[in-house]
């Protein structure tokens, strides 16, 4: 398994895999690529820790946060969840923690911040900020899913003060100027 950052610009070509041929052999050797290819990131499980978070399914691009206590969100509420993992990710990635859309839709339950960043250098407790913005009070149990955990690559951008920006249509038009339709 590599220890490095993945490539996003790998294409199926360079990790074997044949486009248009979908015997199993071909769906698992895809598959067996791509977590060739996968960001390794060390995590310390807490005493509390459920476990290491999974994917729910084998394409998945986030993997599952579980809640390490219970937890009760009355309507309108707002809880910092633990999870009981520490991670190390890799320099020029962040975790994203986002919202599950079931928890989202049947309850109201999302992901204040969303998504929630964890920086390359952070080294405590995995916490998720949850809001239950429902009509009716939510329960978590030790060992929910709550949220999951995107890794996605960050651009190291530099920004420079200039006096004047090159012109657009669009210009200053922002928070629904385009319309809904």
């Amino acid at each position: 398994m590599t220890t490095g950052p993945c490539d996003p610009s790998t294409s199926p070509a360079q990790t074997g895999s044949r486009a248009g041929h979908d015997s199993p052999d071909s769906q698992t050797s895809e598959v067996d690529a791509v977590q060739d290819r996968a960001v390794v990131v060390p995590v310390v499980l807490l005493a509390h820790a459920i476990g290491l978070p999974e994917r729910g399914s084998a394409h998945a691009a986030g993997l599952d946060l579980r809640a390490a206590a219970d937890v009760e969100l009355a309507p309108r509420a707002r809880a910092l969840v633990p999870t009981g993992l520490v991670l190390a990710i890799p320099e020029g990635w962040e975790g994203q923690v986002r919202p599950r859309s079931g928890l989202a839709l049947k309850h109201g339950l999302t992901v204040l911040n969303a998504p929630g960043t964890i920086d390359a250098d952070f080294r405590g407790e995995v916490r998720v900020l949850l809001v239950n913005l429902g009509d009716e009070t939510v329960h978590l149990a030790r060992g929910d899913r709550m949220a999951q955990l995107v890794l996605a690559p960050v651009a190291n951008a530099r920004l420079v003060a200039v006096p004047s920006l090159v012109a657009t249509a669009r210009g200053e038009g922002g928070f629904g100027s385009s319309g809904l339709r």
